[in-house]
This record gives C-alpha cells, sequence and structure tokens, in this order.
C-alpha cells in the first residue's frame, strides 16, 4: 500500500472517531492521531465540527495540539510549550518529521547546523540516523546526505496541510503561472507560424533556382548543339577537310635559283 493510500484510510478513521466524540473524549483521538507512526496530515481532522467546537473551551488546548501538528514545527513547540499540553515520545517524533517537511518546501539544500538547531539534535551522526531511519525509511522524504558539504540534498518531500492564507497565495501563484504559460504558447506559435513562412519561402526560391538552372542547362545544351551542327558542315563540305587533304598530295613546286 502506497503512502498516499494509507494516509487517506487514517485521515477516513480518524474522522469518523472524532466525530463520534466531544469535549474531552476528543483528547485521546487528538493525541492517538498526532502519535500515528503513518499519519501526516490533520486539516480534516480540524475540520470535523466537534473538533471546532474545542475554540473557547476548557479543552482548547487538545485543539491547539492539532493546530501544532497540522502547520506548526518543532521550535513552534519549544517557543511556546508553556501553551500545550506534554508531548508523548511518539508525538515528539511525529513534531520533528513534520519539522523537516516544513524545510523541505522552500529549499532543497538543508544544511546539517540549521536542521540540527531545528530539530534538537546535538551531533551529525545522530541527525543522519534521524533522517535516514524516520524520514526516509517511512517514506516522507528522499534525498542525499552529503557528509562533505554538510547537508541534505532533498529530492522529494511530502506535502504538509496548508497553513490559514496559504491557499490564496497558491492560487495567486498558480494563477501567474498559467499567465506565463499562455504568453510562452503564444511565443511559441508565432514561431512557429514565422518559420512555416520561411520553409516556404525557401520552397520557392530553392524552385526559382532549380528552374533558372535548368534553363541554363538547356540554353547550353542547345548552343553546344548548334556549334556541333556548324562544325559538321564545315568539315563535309567542298573545299573543307577533303580539298585541304587534297592540297597536302599535291607535289610542292621547287623555285629554280636565279643564275
Amino acid at each position: 500500500m502506497d503512502i498516499e493510500q494509507k494516509q487517506a484510510e487514517l485521515i477516513d478513521h480518524f474522522v469518523k472517531q472524532a466525530s463520534a466524540q466531544k469535549g474531552s473524549a476528543l483528547g485521546s483521538v487528538i493525541v492517538e492521531a498526532t502519535s500515528h507512526p503513518s499519519l501526516f496530515a490533520f486539516s480534516e481532522i480540524l475540520a470535523v465540527p466537534t473538533v471546532a467546537e474545542l475554540e473557547g473551551t476548557d479543552n482548547s488546548l487538545y485543539l491547539e495540539v492539532l493546530r501544532l501538528f497540522a502547520h506548526g514545527t518543532w521550535s513552534d513547540y519549544k517557543s511556546n510549550s508553556g501553551s500545550f499540553p506534554q508531548l508523548v515520545p511518539d508525538q515528539v517524533l511525529k513534531l520533528k518529521q513534520l519539522t523537516v517537511l516544513t524545510l523541505a518546501e522552500t529549499n532543497k539544500v538543508l544544511p546539517y547546523d540549521q536542521l540540527m538547531l531545528e530539530l534538537d539534535v546535538s551531533n551529525v551522526r545522530e541527525l543522519e540516523d534521524f533522517l535516514i531511519n524516520e524520514c526516509m525509511y517511512v517514506g516522507i522524504v528522499r534525498g542525499k546526505l552529503d557528509q562533505l558539504r554538510r547537508c541534505f540534498e532533498v529530492q522529494f518531500a511530502a506535502g504538509r496541510d496548508l497553513r490559514p492564507g496559504q491557499l490564496g497565495s497558491m492560487i495567486q501563484t498558480l494563477s501567474n503561472w498559467l499567465a506565463t504559460s499562455d504568453n510562452l504558447l503564444i511565443s511559441i506559435q508565432e514561431k512557429i507560424k514565422w518559420a512555416d513562412t520561411m520553409s516556404e519561402l525557401d520552397k520557392k526560391h530553392r524552385k526559382e533556382v532549380e528552374d533558372r538552372v535548368e534553363d541554363v542547362k538547356k540554353s547550353l545544351s542547345l548552343k553546344a548543339d548548334v556549334d556541333f551542327r556548324g562544325l559538321e558542315e564545315i568539315y563535309c563540305e567542298p573545299g573543307g577537310v577533303m580539298d585541304y587533304e587534297e592540297d597536302r598530295s599535291r607535289p610542292k613546286r621547287r623555285r629554280h635559283p636565279i643564275t
């Protein structure tokens, strides 16, 4: 089963669980969802009406935890730890995994120093073990560990839940991309039209050159034929070559010296 299908099944499971509970009973559902090793998307659970009803109640902490796992990072938790209940080890691991995904959204080359700071990791060996065992083997990222340059080169990273306001920005980005693509398509079509026109002109010019060559060939052939016939008449008429031969056969006159 691929990761997308597994995600969809888990989301459906926890949405049904959350829909069947209210108030403090939702706490165990949220802890279980944010601790699950194969679940990395939480917006559908946030959208469940009974979960949204936690806002402003004594159990709103569970709602904040769910929002943290949907959009936040390990650094967000550390800087506001007093606003959240104590996380269990599986939740800590999950939040660090999600932190890597957030960093990979904007940078495809992640320096080790930045990762160690964001993940609260003390050495390179621990960092590389985390990236290999808890990220790449899980399937949420793919990439290359560059020990020489001390960085992680990201080739693929699973997407996280959209943050509030991020959808509008994505729509604007896609609209700009679409406009650019349309302009590029128009430019390509114009170049194709120009190339077709030039091709037709080239064909026409080539045809004219070939016709002129043929005319010159015919003219040269006709001239050669006329010249050949003229020579034929010269050699065949009386007094031509035959007379010349006859002249050569006649004895030469000798001049006698004057005495």
